[in-house]
């Protein structure tokens, strides 16, 4: 979808613009004035003190373990619930930091976000130190759980399963009634478990959040990087707060556009094409998965297995049934990259899903196990929880029950796979209103936007209208490339050097660069 931006021609006579132009300044002018003698009704979160501390919470956190080894530390911020009334209730958000060590070219600090909605973040400054190499010592590198998610105040529904925004709507019409009424229960839960703070759990709060770390920090501005929705929260924060961002990275480009409560629709296509890519690398390799030896045979093995878990559910070991409705989320969960070794994970397990539905007693690898003690059991709960939360307090819309039904029976003949996935309805047809609109980008950023031309998650299409939406942004395109998340994931030495030679120098191309895959 494009963003076309509009051109107001004014025919006024020179005296005219001379007088508005005198007018606008005068009034940008007092404006500004009130601004810097208003009262900051944030004060005591701005100037709160940040109490670092080491970040292992006991000796059984590795991760906490594994920043404290690499010098950092952790904090946390105490930030309002509700920023229309700072005055009341408080939350805290969790951040670590690993600290500049190259003073004498020290940028400031470079916040982090790895997507979700509702990925914890605190971990970052050890994944992306080594990504960044020398660079990464002219920054504080700064790790965020956003608000209620990780080790910042928690929210969970208490669901027993954590897959709420992957279901597929099902065959026929009762299948989908039946995803009718979970979603609907699914949102009655969180109502009744935190109907008190969901209205506030949302993507303008997290982008506000960050403001007042940076003011916590000392800082004037942020520098950002932010893959896949973290794309989007960096948008946002870029909205709210103008002037106030240094160096920004947004790889996997989430355009507002494409951000919804339907979070895969418009990227069924994408997704099959992904799905036919890889069966023609697993046809390639038959001697290996057994899947089949041409693409057609391999598909109609995925066509098997979908069919089967349709008439009935499917044993996995001794804990499990996956069933029609959260089979296709094991599919598209492994067309995010074509990368040989997630590929071949994706084959291992069609390879097993292949024996179960011809009944055959299976046990899953450790991956797919971890994979459905997530999807269908309450481990999963928190971060469904959350990422629901995050959605539908963002864009949440009633659309009618029937509506979505209907969607999946456009899309099923093209998208057998991903069309009654990402049609399906969400408990967002059953949250309340969110209590802000969605943000509207109308500003232009300078900012490097990182994207593959065949990304499954976060569309090709989204970027370019991203680019065009902030001219002095450059796009930095991998060409060919089926893969979600590039800098510092894809192992493309051309993508990681040209984001380090922006954070490191802080001058956008003066084109837009292309990588191969």
């Amino acid at each position: 979808m494009s963003t076309f931006r509009h051109l107001k021609v004014l025919t006024v006579c020179a005296a005219v613009l001379a007088a508005t132009a005198t007018t606008t300044a005068t009034a940008a002018a007092t404006e500004a004035a009130a601004a810097a003698t208003a009262p900051d009704r944030l004060a005591r979160f701005h100037d709160q003190h940040v109490d670092w501390h080491t970040c292992a919470l006991g000796p059984d956190d590795k991760p906490g373990q594994a920043l404290d080894a690499a010098g950092a530390d952790c904090a946390d911020i105490t930030v309002p619930l509700d920023y229309t009334d700072p005055g009341g209730r408080t939350i805290t958000v969790a951040v670590s930091r690993l600290k500049a060590t190259d003073t004498d070219h020290r940028v400031g600090p470079l916040l982090l976000n790895d997507g979700g909605p509702a990925g914890p973040s605190l971990h970052m400054p050890l994944t992306e130190s080594q990504v960044m190499g020398e660079v990464a010592d002219r920054y504080d590198l700064i790790g965020m759980d956003p608000r209620f998610v990780g080790r910042s105040t928690p929210l969970d529904c208490g669901w027993d399963l954590g897959s709420a925004f992957l279901r597929s709507a099902g065959a026929d019409p009762a299948a989908y009634r039946e995803e009718v009424a979970v979603a609907r229960e699914l949102a009655g839960r969180c109502q009744r478990a935190h109907g008190d703070v969901l209205p506030y759990v949302t993507t303008r709060n997290t982008a506000r959040d960050m403001d007042v770390i940076r003011a916590a920090l000392g800082a004037e501005t942020l520098s950002y990087l932010g893959y896949s929705y973290g794309s989007y929260l960096g948008e946002v924060y870029s909205q709210l707060f103008p002037g106030r961002t240094d160096r920004m990275v947004l790889d996997g480009v989430n355009s507002p556009e494409y951000y919804n409560q339907t979070l895969l629709r418009g990227a069924e296509a994408a997704n099959e094409g992904a799905l036919r890519a890889w069966a023609s690398w697993a046809a390639a390799r038959h001697a290996t998965y057994g899947l089949g030896a041409t693409r057609g045979r391999v598909l109609a093995t995925v066509e098997h297995i979908l069919g089967a878990a349709a008439k009935e559910p499917l044993r996995i070991g001794k804990a499990y049934l996956l069933d029609e409705h959260v089979l296709p989320s094991v599919f598209i969960g492994g067309l995010g990259s074509d990368l040989d070794e997630r590929r071949a994970d994706l084959a291992e397990t069609v390879s097993l899903l292949a024996r179960a539905a011809d009944r055959k007693p299976v046990e899953p690898s450790e991956e797919l196990a971890g994979q459905l003690e997530f999807l269908l059991t309450g481990t999963g709960s928190a971060a469904s929880s959350q990422m629901t939360a995050i959605i539908c307090g963002d864009v949440a819309e009633r659309r009618g029950v029937d509506s979505y039904w209907r969607t999946v029976e456009k899309s099923r003949e093209r998208f057998p796979l991903a069309g009654p996935l990402a049609g399906n309805i969400t408990p967002c047809e059953f949250w309340d209103r969110p209590v802000e609109a969605p943000t509207v980008l109308d500003n232009d950023v300078p900012a490097l936007l990182v994207n593959a031309t065949d990304d499954p998650r976060t569309l090709y299409a989204g970027a370019e209208a991203m680019h065009e939406q902030w001219p002095s942004s450059r796009l930095l395109t991998v060409k060919g490339a089926r893969q979600h998340g590039l800098y510092g994931e894809y192992g493309n030495a051309c993508v990681d050097q040209r984001v380090n030679a922006y954070l490191r120098t802080g001058r956008l191309p003066a084109h837009d660069p292309t990588c191969g895959a």
